[in-house]
């Protein structure tokens, strides 16, 4: 069981990868954008692509798609081909003040950063107790959810 505070985007991206590296059934993740999680890089986008290949089920809401839409290309392709695994949605404007991110993993482990444009989050791991509340609060967002986004292929 581990608990560790982090204040840099250097120790927020490493919790990034080892949260996304480990195996996993459900993934489970709140953010504004995705900017920070960075999840279309080549090596986060492998990381996905092991996960989904291996029966993990993926929920992603986020509260502007608009960045999604424009910049990860091989997140959108992912949903284009795994629509029975992935399904991200994004939020309403009823929802547009919440600042916080979430990225869970199997109801074990998870990386909570407490406001979005800051590096400041804490990494649990194995911490299925401490976890549950950020659970809860994912499941109340995603029951709030606003628009899925779907795959589309522009101008044809």
């Amino acid at each position: 069981m581990t608990r560790e505070l982090i204040t840099s985007w250097t120790d927020y991206q490493a919790a990034v990868d080892q949260l996304l590296a480990q195996p996993a059934n459900k993934l489970l993740i709140f953010d504004h954008d995705l900017a920070h999680l960075q999840l279309d890089t080549p090596a986060h986008h492998e990381a996905l692509v092991q996960q989904l290949h291996h029966g993990a089920r993926i929920r992603i809401v986020v509260r502007d798609a608009s960045r999604l839409r424009a910049q990860h290309p091989r997140l959108m392709r992912l949903l284009a081909t795994h629509t029975h695994q992935l399904a991200i949605h994004e939020t309403p404007a009823s929802l547009a003040h919440l600042r916080d991110s979430l990225l869970l993993r199997d109801d074990q482990d998870g990386l909570i950063r407490f406001e979005q444009a800051l590096p400041r989050s804490k990494i649990l791991l194995a911490e299925s107790e401490e976890l549950r509340p950020y659970l809860l609060r994912f499941d109340e967002i995603w029951l709030e959810r606003g628009d899925a986004i779907h795959y589309d292929v522009s101008g044809l």
